[in-house]
């Protein structure tokens, strides 16, 4: 078995030997090479290499062969097809098709596998917030009867659990990519042009280069910024913070603020206009203000107009936040910045490759994710259109369907993505909303449907039925068919419902085909198959009919 060291190749390797020993004394190989010698010229690119690849399956070659001769004869060993630089959700994926594919892959990454959303993103995130609604769900179990519920969280021990399930994703990561036969190389690289990158002081060549190194939270630049910590610093707090303050209205801030909420630690939430969620339909973010004011989660609003200039520590360890306008607001024990989000791009040498950026720092891509340099494609965070791990994960893979399966025009799709928030409760949205289906179409040729409930999870809870959790849906339909453009949820289950009507919205579903489904009762999801006027595009009006 090789030896790992930082810098150095480490997935598969002790099969590398074996393969080129079979490469070079197979008698059958060698029958096999000298055939499409003769057929191809040796510099043909990799895609009509793996195509061979695949013709040879057909036939049933060794394995071995198969895999030496959809690569070169005897490949330099740091000379790849593809070479992947990030392995974050999007980068993985995109380099484990393109092996599938016969392509020879590597991937290199500096930190742990698996990137933002396995580290410090959407998996760790969904723990805590799983845990918080767990502890809401708890307080309340005396509505359903239940006494002597009085949870007590320990921290620590949540921390523990959820760092060990993260630790055991990365491993997974590892293995998926060893199984691949994708090379995996530790470090930081950049590019050196040419189809060359260097990683520490080994430089590696390939004609496919890949940047998918996602992105990092954006930094405020005041007096005691460091004071501040991000959303990555949150996954490492060892003890529940007393007083918590959020900045940011974005989705991120307030899934923190929900989660710190939840779990009961006093939160404000601090943004810059006049409500959170400023680019969501407004339907929707007006039902979660009115949930956050019901648990208790404090919103302060007009940051923009009164911002934040300095922090200060005193000598309890409190944080106080100084406004612009002189008035100030402490006793915090921990104060989370979520003001937005860059790529990690600084240190790549974009300009050394050609690779053009936008002015926030985005790599420059069209719609098959190609750069301004040829050869080298971007997706994922580091590109800014849709900062979702799922999008980035299809980006990638449609990707490498088209440089090495021959998958001509093979594309990520952009278009109604359906997105949730994991805020509480939780909120589902895909599409357009209300005011840009109008702009887009027209007042006239858009059709709204909505519906306010009270989940029936509320029904044996003790208060007034204006006083309960409401669940709030809408629907946004253009056109005499009323196509569906847009739908919008929240409450309880909105984030499990949405998938399924994602892939009906995506086929071109219509406000009637959504009436023509039986519904599902009772559950949150039958709310958008029996929308009134149900199978109907008015309200019937009553026919008197007179008697002969």
């Amino acid at each position: 078995h090789l030896g790992v060291s930082r810098g150095a190749t480490r997935t598969s390797a002790p099969l590398r030997p074996l393969r080129r020993a079979v490469m070079r004394y197979s008698q059958a190989s060698t029958q096999v090479l000298a055939m499409f010698a003769a057929v191809f010229p040796a510099q043909m690119g990799a895609s009509l290499r793996i195509n061979a690849a695949r013709r040879l399956r057909r036939v049933n070659v060794s394995p071995l062969i198969r895999c030496g001769l959809s690569m070169q004869a005897v490949p330099a060993e740091n000379s790849f097809d593809f070479f992947v630089i990030g392995g974050g959700s999007g980068g993985v994926s995109c380099a484990r098709r393109a092996a599938q594919w016969g392509a020879r892959v590597a991937v290199v990454e500096r930190a742990r596998m698996g990137g933002t959303c396995v580290n410090v993103g959407c998996v760790p995130k969904k723990v805590m917030y799983n845990a918080a609604t767990l502890n809401e769900l708890m307080h309340e179990a005396n509505e359903f009867g239940f006494s002597g519920v009085d949870p007590k969280l320990d921290w620590a021990e949540l921390k523990r659990r959820r760092d060990k399930y993260v630790l055991r994703l990365n491993g997974i990561y590892e293995r998926n990519l060893d199984n691949s036969d994708v090379t995996v190389i530790e470090g930081d690289a950049k590019l050196e042009g040419n189809g060359k990158v260097r990683v520490g002081d080994q430089v590696y060549s390939a004609p496919n280069i890949l940047i998918a190194v996602g992105g990092k939270p954006a930094e405020l630049d005041i007096p005691g910024k460091e004071l501040l910590s991000t959303s990555d610093d949150f996954f490492d707090l060892e003890e529940q913070p007393g007083k918590v303050a959020v900045i940011g209205a974005g989705y991120i801030a307030v899934e923190m603020a929900g989660i710190f909420n939840g779990l009961g630690s006093d939160t404000s939430l601090f943004v810059r206009g006049s409500r959170p969620l400023r680019k969501f339909e407004e339907f929707i973010v007006d039902r979660l203000m009115a949930e956050m004011e019901r648990t208790g989660l404090k919103l302060k609003t007009g940051l923009g107009d009164d911002p934040l200039v300095a922090l200060e520590k005193d000598d309890k360890g409190k944080i106080t936040m100084k406004f612009q306008s002189g008035k100030s607001e402490g006793g915090y024990d921990f104060i989370l910045s979520a003001v937005g989000r860059v790529p990690v791009t600084d240190t790549l040498q974009l300009d050394k490759a050609g690779v053009e950026m936008d002015k926030k720092g985005y790599i420059v891509v069209d719609e098959f994710q190609n750069t301004a340099a040829k050869g080298v494609y971007a997706l994922g965070d580091a590109a800014g259109k849709i900062e979702l791990t799922p999008m980035a994960i299809a980006a990638g893979r449609r990707l490498s369907d088209r440089l090495f399966g021959g998958v001509e025009g093979s594309k990520a799709d952009y278009e109604s993505v359906p997105t949730v928030i994991f805020s509480h409760p939780p909120i589902g949205t895909i599409g357009l909303t209300e005011k840009e289906a109008r702009e887009a179409y027209g007042d006239d040729n858009v059709r709204v449907y909505t519906s306010n409930f009270v989940n029936l999870y509320y029904g044996t809870y003790d208060i007034a039925p204006n006083d309960k959790p409401k669940s709030t849906l809408k629907l946004v339909c253009v056109g005499e068919e009323e196509r569906v453009v847009g739908l919008h949820c929240i409450g309880m289950g909105s984030d499990e419902l949405l998938q399924g009507f994602g892939v009906a919205m995506k086929m071109g579903a219509t406000k009637k085909d959504l009436d023509a489904c039986v519904a599902i009762h009772p559950t949150a999801a039958e709310e958008l198959v029996t929308l009134p006027p149900w199978g109907l595009k008015k309200v019937p009006e009553p026919k008197v009919t007179q008697k002969a």
